[in-house]
């Protein structure tokens, strides 16, 4: 007797269909193109989960760069300059400071200004 594929196959299926509840026309309703979709989502989530890491990076840099120019820096001369001065802080923690502490921010600006003219 030959063994029929239905229960896998069924279930298969429907974990496919279930993946992709709440796509677009017949993209959550017909498997061939359920399933197209969600290998697409499977791949684009795999993506955009290393793109927020460098969206927010140029994020973090864009804002350093806007708080050090009103110190008369540069980003670049900015980081050097606590780089020398050993200030070894991340560029999140230096764009929180640079949105929520600006007297803080001018004083890590004056300890890279004093650490490059050394």
């Amino acid at each position: 007797m030959r063994v029929k594929g239905s229960t896998p196959t069924r279930n298969r299926r429907k974990k496919v269909l279930k993946a992709a509840k709440g796509y677009f026309g017949s993209k959550h309703l017909l498997y061939r193109t359920a399933n197209e979709q969600v290998m697409h989502s499977l791949r684009y989530s795999y993506i955009g989960r290393k793109q927020t890491k460098r969206e927010m990076r140029k994020l973090w840099i864009a804002r350093i760069n806007a708080a050090a120019r009103l110190n008369d820096l540069s980003y670049s001369r900015m980081m050097h300059g606590l780089k020398l001065a050993g200030v070894n802080i991340n560029r999140k923690m230096l764009s929180e400071i640079a949105i929520h502490d600006e007297q803080g921010f001018k004083d890590l600006a004056e300890t890279a200004k004093k650490a490059l003219n050394a």
